[in-house]
């Protein structure tokens, strides 16, 4: 029978069971202050979109009123600017995880971005460079599957990129270019064009 590890109280810094001043609710606090804190808090993890310190906000019952107040500031301030966050959202993940423009609007979206600044940010990513970013992905991954048929390839490297946000004609392009630029003749599947 495995033995069994008592069970431990949370301890904090100082070997405290109480959490430190600065943690502990207070029901007597202005909600101004309870917003802003909540807020700066969160903006020095990772930038935020105002939407998403807004729901943080309604999460944590702090009055609408006061959760205005605190977000009218932070955007009169720079620290909460959606358009900015918007650019650099799209800039990043395309480069980095190789989504595009569909996937990029649906996240933004997702956000709370408002449509009409996620489609300017979105229409920042010029078409060439979206078609080079899906052809590295799929070149990088094509070297994994060199002991696939390539109608096996040509499913799985589609699918990526589907769900990467690349449209089903332009996935099928990129893959056939790919594919046959690595030796390989690949018919087209018209299953995949439709």
């Amino acid at each position: 029978m495995a033995r069994q590890r008592p069970v431990r109280q949370k301890e904090w810094v100082g070997g405290s069971s109480e959490p430190p001043t600065h943690l502990r609710d207070d029901v007597d606090a202005d909600p101004e202050s309870v917003a802003r804190t909540i807020c700066l808090r969160l903006l020095t993890i990772r930038a935020r979109t105002r939407a998403e310190l807004a729901d943080a906000l309604t999460a944590r019952a702090v009055p609408t009123e006061a959760a205005d107040r605190v977000l009218a500031r932070l955007a009169e301030v720079g620290l909460v600017d959606d358009r900015a966050f918007a650019e650099r959202f799209v800039a990043v993940r395309h480069q980095d995880r190789g989504l595009a423009r569909r996937e990029l609007f649906r996240q933004l979206r997702d956000k709370g971005v408002d449509p009409a600044v996620t489609a300017e940010a979105v229409a920042g990513l010029d078409p060439e460079q979206e078609w080079q970013t899906g052809r590295r992905l799929t070149e990088r991954r094509l070297r994994s599957m060199s002991a696939l048929e390539p109608a096996v390839q040509t499913r799985r490297l589609v699918g990526m990129l589907a769900r990467k946000g690349y449209s089903p004609t332009m996935a099928f392009q990129i893959v056939r270019d790919v594919v046959s630029a690595a030796g390989d003749d690949l018919e087209p599947d018209p299953a995949w064009l439709a």
